[in-house]
């Protein structure tokens, strides 16, 4: 477990310089000679990538404390993945024949009603 949590924050690491280093060698290399600025350190960079993901919002928290996109959980899935197959079954009788849904829906003879 221990060696896990050592694990992911050396990765998280290992991204945070990744991206700044990406984000100064990009900036060194097109801002200076397109628009005139000054180039940027990797410090500099690293600040520059938080105040964009202040700002513009990027990738919410929930995102990291879940696991990333892989730890999505679909409660409605999980629900119907723990049915048998005759309490689907049962499930999408009662749901072809609620108002509102399957063939009835638009079958104004029967149900008296003009949409």
């Amino acid at each position: 477990m221990k060696n896990h949590f050592i694990y992911h924050v050396l990765l998280t690491l290992a991204i945070i310089v990744a991206f700044g280093t990406i984000v100064m060698l990009l900036w060194n290399i097109l801002m200076p000679d397109i628009f005139g600025v000054a180039s940027l350190n990797f410090w500099q960079a690293l600040g520059l990538l938080i105040l964009a993901r202040l700002l513009l919002g990027g990738i919410s928290s929930r995102f990291w404390m879940n696991g990333g996109m892989h730890a999505h959980r679909n409660p409605i899935r999980e629900k119907w993945m723990k049915m048998t197959p005759q309490e689907r079954k049962e499930f999408i009788f009662h749901r072809h024949h609620m108002p509102g849904f399957g063939a009835d829906f638009f079958n104004t003879e029967k149900t008296g009603k003009e949409l």
